[in-house]
């Protein structure tokens, strides 16, 4: 077993690869995309650095994803425990589009998705198909169920209704009747 490092008093790996996602969060929520070289200048060591502790391009931003997600995953877990079926599913929704819009992250997500071409990596990322498939509680392994829940979600924070209960309304009468018994 590996002795804690005496500088930063853990795994010094794990604490190198935080400070880079920490770093690359501000750099994506700031800039909208995420530069290596901007990355390493905000960080203070090299590239290689880096991509040692914490990937290229593609790993930082699914790590950056994945925290954003997370927090945002708790929140909604919080807001959802001890319901299920149809209620769980519209408050998971709900909630999540609430929680997403008021993150800087989602912000830039929400801003970004008029050139959707770029989005591929959100919708077809199986860490947010892991969160969707959790947080609505869906019973089975059904990828394009949680596929789907992504689309939905992302087309209604790009085209807001207007009001939560307008918006909760329309996903009682058009999302829930897809995920009820034959």
């Amino acid at each position: 077993m590996a002795r804690p490092d005496w500088l930063v008093g853990g795994d010094r790996r794990a604490a190198a690869a935080e400070r880079i996602y920490a770093a690359a969060t501000e750099l994506i929520a700031r800039d909208g995309s995420l530069d290596i070289d901007a990355l390493a200048a905000a960080v203070h060591c090299s590239r290689a650095t880096i991509y040692r502790h914490a990937g290229g391009k593609a790993q930082i931003r699914d790590a950056v994803v994945a925290r954003a997600a997370a927090r945002i995953v708790e929140a909604v877990r919080a807001e959802v425990e001890g319901l299920g079926g149809a209620d769980r599913i519209a408050t998971a929704i709900t909630v999540a589009l609430d929680l997403i819009r008021s993150d800087p992250l989602g912000q830039l997500m929400v801003n970004s998705l008029p050139g959707a071409q770029g989005m591929s990596w959100l919708t077809e990322s199986p860490t947010v198909a892991e969160f969707a498939t959790d947080i609505n509680g869906l019973t089975d392994d059904d990828s394009e169920a949680a596929q789907w829940i992504i689309r939905v979600v992302l087309s209604m924070l790009y085209w807001p209704v207007g009001n939560t209960a307008t918006e909760r309304e329309m996903v009682r009468r058009f999302v829930l009747p897809a995920f009820r018994g034959p």
